[in-house]
């Protein structure tokens, strides 16, 4: 579905069924997430208010969900506990399973190891 600037341009929603508008041309009062967050807000259960398309050539357009800003909530604070869960979680993705050292960086999942455990032929080598 080819989309020119014109069509994404439907703020009844009778094109789709929610109010539609081209990429920047957003009404006052209406955020994306990263919008929203960036303000320390965040959309707290409200349904999605409008959305705003880009068209792309040979693909699909990108699409954007806009939220009312006079709906949303204040970010949740950060508790010791979810700092401490973060911060496991986050150890457990730079330890590798096979040498159980800490890699200093996220082990890429393709890999499942360090790249000193993938590739030490090429450790031998230098």
């Amino acid at each position: 579905m080819s989309l020119t600037f014109g069509k994404c341009f439907d703020p009844d929603g009778t094109s789709f069924g929610i109010p539609t508008y081209p990429w920047r041309l957003a009404p006052e009062g209406l955020a994306t997430r990263r919008q929203l967050r960036a303000q320390g807000l965040r959309p707290g259960g409200q349904p999605v208010a409008a959305q705003v398309l880009r068209p792309r050539f040979r693909r699909g357009p990108l699409v954007a969900y806009l939220y009312c800003l006079e709906r949303a909530k204040p970010v949740r604070p950060m508790t010791a506990g979810k700092a401490a869960a973060l911060a496991k979680a986050m150890t457990a993705r730079r330890t590798c399973p096979r040498c159980s050292t800490d890699a200093g960086y996220v082990i890429p999942t393709s890999l499942g190891m360090c790249v000193t455990c993938a590739y030490p032929e090429e450790r031998r080598a230098a």
